[in-house]
């Protein structure tokens, strides 16, 4: 082997694969040793030495120093596959060692296929890929597209590095502000907290170090261009930038804008906090399927729960009656974990033991009875949610169904009275109905399917009482039967008419 090949090629992979040399030298070392042990025995006592200076390697058989035709045989064919598979492994822990360091941080690539499901993206030195998991729901991407993302992962797979990009963490907001707003990377605007909800809405909690300037006016931009761009570059997802305050009583009213809140009782404790609004900011604060109260506890990292003042009252009312209840639990202590925070049986079951023993003054055993009883308890009143809800699905099935036989009512008003003799029973399933309706319809009105159900339900029992009012049909006029004298019984005698 040409000595001057060896230092050759070592040299073109530290410049153009950025491999450290020694790496290099040390693998062929080992890899000839190897190969002359297969030749002279695993037992043998073998040295192989590379000169890093002039390319030349020495070999020792026992002691003694091999020619430079028999390294020739054993190393030639070996040097070479060394190097070539240590040019791959190379480049992958260079990829490896690069995208690393790039965990979080934002890349733009080209969409190279999108069908779907998970696409590639075209880095440069390496095809990185956008599962759908990490893709923001109800956009599309197109192939030939220019996508930012960031890296979310990276792992090797064989000779190759797996390069994972998402578009749903938080860290893509984040990065999208600093590329838009110079003052965050100037550190004058510093982003505290982020909580995202990919494709619907964010949350973003910023700071000043200068009083005279105004983080959430800076963010925002003239007219709003600067949230405008980061907002396109997310498929138009709304966000929200509110004023940090290391005050929770003042960052968790922030976080729930543009719902005006009265007061915020903190329960330390637990972590929670109780926010106390008008009835007519109740919705507003809890916002569309509970996101904009949802969204605030991420960024403030309080467990918060909207209610009124009076709703409080009677939680706190109610939470003071049930813990009386428990043996031992008197209404000094019931009113003592009320003012902790502790409101229903389930937050009783996890209080901790030392903070009870030390708030109520009971022994170590009458606590864990009060907290096994709890537990219980906090169970029964999970199973009894359980079986309401299943209750109001049955009753959400039989107003479906109330609703669907409505259509051939109006047939049915024509038929006579002996075939609409089930009409008291149909018109106790659409009542059944209603009732489910009324008591579903905060969950189900964003859907729309609780409005059309009540109105269904409203028109179904008038419907179904025409048939009790109509008579079978005669065959000739009878002069002799007094004229109606109602107008709903007149349309009724007239559409039975008209139908024979």
């Amino acid at each position: 082997m040409n000595p001057q090949d060896i230092l050759r090629y070592v040299d073109s992979l530290h410049r153009e694969k950025n491999i450290d040399t020694e790496l290099v030298f040390s693998a062929i070392e080992a890899a000839l040793q190897t190969a002359a042990k297969r030749q002279y025995g695993e037992d043998a006592d073998i040295t192989i030495t590379l000169n890093r200076e002039n390319g030349r390697i020495t070999a020792r058989h026992d002691g003694e120093e091999l020619g430079e035709d028999q390294i020739g045989r054993i190393g030639a064919q070996t040097a070479k596959q060394v190097i070539i598979q240590k040019v791959k492994e190379a480049e992958r822990d260079s990829l490896m060692a690069e995208y690393r360091e790039q965990v979080g941080q934002i890349v733009a690539g080209i969409i190279g296929r999108a069908d779907g499901g998970v696409a590639t993206v075209n880095l440069g030195n390496v095809e990185a890929i956008l599962p759908r998991s990490e893709q923001i729901p109800g956009e599309s991407l197109h192939a030939g597209e220019r996508v930012r993302a960031v890296v979310f992962e990276v792992k090797a797979a064989g000779n190759r590095v797996r390069v994972v990009l998402s578009r749903t963490r938080p860290q893509l907001v984040q990065r999208l502000f600093e590329q838009e707003i110079p003052e965050i990377s100037e550190e004058v605007i510093s982003i505290k907290s982020i909580s995202r909800e990919p494709g619907y809405r964010s949350k973003v909690a910023v700071s000043s170090v200068d009083s005279q300037v105004d983080p959430i006016a800076v963010c925002v931009g003239f007219r709003g261009s600067r949230i405008k761009a980061v907002r396109e570059e997310l498929a138009g997802e709304h966000i929200d930038v509110v004023r940090y305050s290391e005050d929770p009583e003042v960052l968790i009213p922030n976080s729930l804008q543009p719902a005006t809140v009265e007061q915020v009782l903190l329960c330390d404790m637990i972590g929670r906090a109780i926010v106390l609004v008008q009835e007519d900011q109740l919705s507003l604060a809890i916002g569309r399927r509970g996101q904009n109260v949802r969204l605030a506890s991420k960024l403030c990292g309080w467990d918060i729960e909207i209610m009124t003042g009076a709703e409080l009252e009677e939680q706190i009312e109610r939470a003071v009656g049930g813990f009386s209840q428990i043996e031992g639990v008197t209404e000094e202590i019931a009113q003592s974990l009320v003012e902790q925070g502790y409101l229903s049986y389930d937050d009783l079951s996890v209080i901790e033991p030392d903070l009870f023993m030390e708030m109520s003054g009971l022994t170590a055993e009458q606590v864990d009875y009060i907290v096994e009883t709890a537990e219980a308890r906090a169970e029964e009143a999970e199973q009894a949610a359980t079986e309401e809800r299943r209750a109001r699905k049955e009753k959400d099935r039989l107003m479906r169904e109330a609703e669907a036989a409505g259509i051939a009512e109006p047939e049915a008003a024509a038929a006579p009275a002996a075939e609409a003799a089930p009409a008291p029973e149909a018109a106790a399933a659409p009542e059944a109905a209603a009732e489910a309706s009324s008591e579903e319809a905060p969950a189900e009105t964003e859907s729309g399917e609780a409005v059309a159900a009540e109105e269904a339900a409203a028109e179904e029992p008038a419907e179904a009482a025409e048939p009790e009012v109509t008579e079978p049909e005669p065959t000739e006029p009878e002069p002799t039967e007094p004229e109606p004298t109602e107008p709903e019984a007149a349309d009724s005698e007239s559409s039975a008419s008209k139908s024979s």
